[in-house]
């Protein structure tokens, strides 16, 4: 089966035949560009994520089941509706939008699946998944799991223009703090932002990345600021070079965000999955066929 995962910002797809994960693809799409102020997908979305689509097809066999779902900016926009009945008439590929709820337990799922297999599941862990729209916030103690999800995404964070940027950081840093107050966690990330980090500091590239040297890699807090000042100072064709086209200058608010989350459970360490959203849906089809 082939599960897709329709962000924010990134359209990502992933063969798994129930054991083994096959081939994989993913696209930056900016499905969330400019909704903060039209509260709609543009026309210029569709056409990219139908694109992304066609170009998956020469990558993997979409005659296969394919689940699909969206999250937070069809869950916001005004015209999901719509947009969603678009892209299936041009590609075929119909999209279920799920709550965040369901994104946050399918992904944690997912991590769960890779640290389990890398043999690294800390007893009390904090989840945070930054996309492109919002951020999930999953508390993790055994069976006990508390999920929360705020609207502040990489995408947003960096088109909102009536506060500056540390204002915005300000307000995202104190919403982590409410919802981590208390036990000491252990810090996992997973989504771009902190694999784009990690994967720079191993010396990989966008067209080289590659999630076996990710997952489970620790990473310092101190190494975030070295990779944001790094960035920061780089030509905006290299910098495309390490993060992705269309992801130059959002990288620069999700390290921001990646830091604010260390800042405010107190922690100078995280464990860094690649595995998300997507990956948990292809084990839910299992798990549901």
């Amino acid at each position: 089966m082939i599960a897709i995962d329709l962000g924010s910002n990134t359209i990502r797809f992933i063969e798994f035949d129930g054991q083994n994960w096959g081939k994989s693809f993913e696209k930056i799409v900016r499905t969330a560009e400019n909704i903060g102020n039209t509260q709609r997908i543009g026309d210029q979305a569709i056409e990219r994520i139908v694109a992304a689509i066609d170009e998956a097809r020469t990558h993997i066999d979409l005659t296969q089941p394919v689940r699909a779902y969206t999250t937070a900016a069809m869950r916001f926009a005004n015209n999901s509706a719509e947009v969603l009945q678009r892209i299936y008439e041009r590609s075929g590929v119909s999209f279920e939008i799920i709550d965040a709820q369901k994104e946050a337990m399918l992904t944690l799922d997912a991590v769960r699946y890779r640290m389990e297999q890398i043999g690294n599941i800390p007893p009390l862990f904090l989840l945070a998944d930054i996309g492109g729209g919002s951020t999930e916030l999953t508390r993790c103690e055994g069976k006990n799991i508390e999920t929360v999800s705020l609207n502040f995404g990489i995408v947003t964070m960096s088109e909102e223009t009536q506060h500056s940027m540390d204002e915005k950081i300000a307000v995202f840093k104190s919403n982590i703090e409410k919802h981590s107050a208390g036990d000491s966690l252990s810090l996992v990330l997973t989504a771009g932002t902190p694999t784009t980090i990690a994967a720079y500091l191993n010396g990989m590239d966008y067209e080289h990345y590659d999630p076996r040297k990710i997952n489970g890699y620790r990473l310092k807090l101190s190494d975030c600021y070295r990779v944001y000042d790094d960035l920061l100072q780089m030509d905006e064709s290299i910098r495309i070079r390490y993060v992705g086209i269309g992801r130059e200058n959002l990288i620069m608010a999700g390290i921001l965000m990646v830091t604010a989350i260390y800042e405010a459970i107190g922690t100078d360490e995280a464990i860094i999955i690649d595995d998300g959203l997507r990956e948990g849906i292809a084990l839910e089809y299992y798990k549901m066929s």
